[in-house]
């Protein structure tokens, strides 16, 4: 069943499982917020199950950097606006990970990494990647690294 994310109440529907729940579901809300300003898109989750597709092929994407992550992917979303495709999956661990794919192959295409308040580094990136931090009211600190793609996807 999918789920609207709402930014003003944030609620942790579909992350109760997570250890860092309420921190990642200020990131889907920090996340959804962003996407609302920008686009008035309305940011909507499903859950991971329901899509493996979208687990997939951000999986392939990470092959890239020959990274497979160990969490379990609890929810992900899929939109184009402007010219480019998101898809984001929201792990277990709190992490949230998202392909920004310009369709124009001359645009921007890039992975994010986003690590909840309250989380270790996950083992699978901490020896490539150097994590910012950036404050926000819905999720406390969060750390941010990213990658540029590469390859077709």
């Amino acid at each position: 069943m999918s789920y609207k994310v709402d930014f003003k109440n944030v609620e942790q529907v579909g992350l109760e499982s997570s250890p860092v729940a309420p921190a990642l579901a200020g990131l889907r809300a920090n996340e959804a917020r962003y996407f609302w300003n920008k686009y008035k898109h309305e940011y909507v989750t499903e859950p991971a199950s329901e899509r493996p597709e979208l687990v997939a092929y951000v999986d392939d994407v990470l092959s890239e950097r020959d990274l497979k992550i160990q969490s379990k992917p609890l929810e992900v979303s899929q939109f184009e606006v402007e010219g480019t495709k998101w898809t984001y999956v929201f792990y277990e661990s709190g992490l949230a990970i998202n392909v920004m794919y310009a369709l124009d192959p001359e645009g921007k295409r890039a992975v994010g990494f986003k690590l909840s308040d309250g989380m270790e580094v996950p083992a699978e990136l901490a020896d490539k990647f150097k994590f910012a931090r950036q404050k926000s009211k819905l999720a406390g600190t969060i750390r941010g690294s990213y990658f540029k793609i590469k390859q077709e996807h």
